[in-house]
């Protein structure tokens, strides 16, 4: 006999989101903004509110990075040109840890300008 469940339990993008939310907690850069996590199909799009006003004068939410699944396993990591609204290639590897690490570390200032 199965098991029934009472609540449905998560699913594997709501944990991805918490993860991603849990590292950025530990950046270094811009700590007093509180960015944002989103689904984008099997992606996660980082975005945050300019607090710099370097990408938007006004403050506004901008782009932050994105973090994509490979097809044979592994993250790809891209940073946000906000002079041509492209997104670039910024760094792979087979477990989304480095690549947050990449993001929260920042000393290029390539995620948070």
């Amino acid at each position: 006999m199965a098991a029934t469940l009472s609540q449905p339990r998560a699913s594997l993008h709501d944990l991805g989101c918490a993860r991603i939310e849990r590292a950025l907690a530990q950046r270094v850069r811009y700590r007093y903004v509180k960015p944002t996590v989103l689904r984008e199909g099997e992606a996660y799009l980082i975005t945050s509110p300019c607090c710099s006003r370097n990408v938007d004068p006004d403050g506004g939410v901008i782009n932050i990075a994105l973090l994509s699944p490979l097809e044979g396993g592994g993250w790809l990591l891209c940073s946000h040109d906000h002079d041509t609204g492209q997104w670039l290639q910024h760094d792979e590897a087979p477990h989304m840890q480095p690549l947050l690490e990449e993001v929260c570390l920042d000393p290029d200032r390539v995620f948070w300008p």
